[in-house]
């Protein structure tokens, strides 16, 4: 019996285990539709198309294979692009489907006319439109082949009357459809890594999410060298907030020790991390980088020797060949500052802290000790980040995932479901700005349709709460017209949609309303008022930024006594 091009697609993504599809429906792609009604793959319908492409990108990041979203012709394929932007950005390997009109409408401005393969060129390594059911199955191939080998998005356009037609056979080397492997360093320069480690004093080892799988290489390394940890953020859920040699991540989301021991070692170690902030990183000194991908060794730093290679394997080679080293001087002061450091974030997210106000602070905190140890935490972009990736004192068992690159506001709860639908019974659970949940609180009603228990924990300043920082440090007073609004009541919100709804308005409510939340049966959201003027700590700020503060902190008094 023949098979449809629709059958062919869906029957491949069933046998590489692919586990869902996330999208909305339309004509264009009833075909995709009824063969996925006859696999073992579940449709999950969401409520907008950039919520597709979000659950999609959640499930890629975590667990680095591939997942795959939908939109139909026109419009339902054009609101995948900017959720896409997360698969892209963070390195994920998700397949996008457009639907389109039949080919005999092509060129004729007809309703819902797009050019998809180039409105998807930005965010896609693969773009291309199934053509003609003979071409079908080489293009299927060519297109998963290519988000796994780049890590990233392959794009597909899909004719309703190419899709729905007979195809010209199967795909074949679907065994090749697979992550890439991992790869050790060449013996040269590892040999050679390890000879300027040897001759390094103090050394200071940074690891990105590259260093995945590798905790226990990394605490040898360590331990040979008397050489702090620091991490990025897409890298801080490796090993356990209290692991001694665990020191802390680095700028806004770090510690005033990393940022000290970073700058003043002798030696960078940075580890499976395209860290973007330059800033932060050392402007003299030694630094060695490794990175399976030789694109990005030695953009962010001077580089003095750049070593393409996994981060597993090549630690494996690195442990045989380095000297110990016996000097704890430098360890010994990174460790006080840590301790110093630490104690200031234990007061700071202590509730008791003020009698009538929640600080955020406390509310990472109080979501971090009352989470299970294998929960997985969904970050929004925003001030938000910093309260939630700073106060969480993650287990090592848990995960942390969030819009780290591509740095969108509102994409959370989409992610969330993606990675809920993966596993119901773990513990999701999205930490949104007010700002970042009004975008897409739609798809709360996802998580309510498919029985995605996820747990949303919302900041409420009623403001986008970064841009006023942001703006400070250029020496502006904020326009609180264009950053302050109004909330509607999320716990009715929950409530309507079908799920669960708690709010906390006081320090005393906090930890109770949390945890009821998330003993929860279904998807809950807890809306807790925050201090809005809350600052930040800064590990480091340079002269001239402090200036710019104090300049648009007089502004803005001068404006809220004269008026615009």
């Amino acid at each position: 019996m023949s098979k449809m091009v629709s059958d062919v697609l869906v029957g491949v993504l069933e046998q590489i285990g692919v586990r869902h599809i996330f999208g909305l429906i339309g004509d264009s792609l009833n075909p995709l539709a009824d063969a996925i009604r006859r696999s073992k793959i579940e449709w999950i319908g969401v409520r907008h198309e950039e919520g597709a492409a979000l659950a999609a990108a959640g499930q890629a990041k975590l667990t680095g294979r591939l997942a795959v979203c939908a939109g139909t012709t026109g419009p339902g394929s054009t609101h995948l692009v900017a959720g896409l932007y997360e698969a892209s950005r963070d390195h994920a390997p998700v397949l996008a489907l457009s639907g389109d009109m039949p080919r005999k409408m092509h060129g004729t401005d007809f309703i819902q006319t797009t050019e998809p393969d180039l409105l998807f060129r930005d965010v896609s390594l693969y773009t291309e439109t199934i053509s003609s059911p003979a071409q079908a199955p080489a293009v299927i191939h060519q297109a998963i082949a290519a988000a796994y080998a780049g890590r990233g998005v392959a794009h597909l356009t899909l004719p309703q009357d190419v899709i729905a037609a007979n195809a010209d056979g199967g795909i074949f080397s679907t065994a090749t459809l697979k992550p890439r492997p991992e790869l050790a360093a060449s013996a040269s320069d590892v040999s050679e890594i390890a000879r300027r480690i040897d001759a390094a004093g103090s050394v200071v080892i940074m690891c990105g999410a590259g260093c995945q799988g590798a905790a226990d290489d990394l605490r040898a390394l360590s331990d040979l060298l008397k050489a702090p940890l620091v991490h990025s953020v897409k890298g801080k859920d490796i090993m356990p907030y209290d692991d001694p040699r665990w020191t802390g991540g680095i700028g806004m989301i770090g510690t005033k020790a990393v940022y000290n021991a970073v700058m003043h070692c002798d030696l960078l170690l940075m580890l499976g991390t395209d860290y973007p902030y330059s800033e932060f990183l050392p402007r003299k000194g030694s630094v060695i980088q490794i990175d399976d991908r030789a694109r990005v060794l030695g953009r962010r730093a001077p580089t003095e020797l750049g070593v393409v290679g996994s981060v597993r394997p090549t630690l494996k080679l690195l442990l045989e060949k380095i000297a110990v080293k016996s000097d704890t001087r430098f360890w010994d002061r990174v460790m006080r500052e840590r301790q110093k450091w630490d104690e200031m974030l234990d007061k700071q997210a202590d509730p008791a802290r003020s009698k009538d106000r929640i600080h955020p602070q406390a509310v990472a905190r109080a979501v971090s000790d009352l989470a299970k140890r294998d929960a997985v935490f969904v970050l929004d972009t925003g001030l938000n980040t910093l309260w939630s990736a700073n106060w969480i004192r993650q287990s090592g068992s848990q995960r942390m995932i969030g819009s780290f690159n591509n740095a969108a506001v509102g994409t959370a709860l989409g992610q969330a479901n993606g990675i809920q639908a993966l596993d119901r019974s773990r513990q999701v659970i999205a930490l949104c700005g007010d700002g970042g949940f009004n975008m897409l609180m739609c798809e709360f009603l996802t998580a309510v349709h498919h029985k995605l228990s996820v747990k949303v924990v919302v900041y409420n300043n009623s403001a986008f709460g970064l841009i006023p920082l942001e703006a400070e440090a250029e020496g502006l007073a904020p326009y609180r017209e264009g950053i302050e609004f109004p909330n509607p009541d999320f716990t009715a919100l929950a409530r309507a949609c079908g799920g669960h709804g708690f709010r906390a308005t006081k320090p005393g409510e906090l930890h109770a309303e949390i945890n009821e939340a998330l003993k929860a049966d279904g998807p809950a959201i807890v809306d807790v008022v925050v201090a809005a003027d809350e600052m930040p700590n800064f590990p480091h700020i340079e002269l001239d930024k402090l200036g710019n503060y104090a300049m648009a902190k007089i502004k803005e008094a001068v404006l809220a006594v004269t008026g615009p």
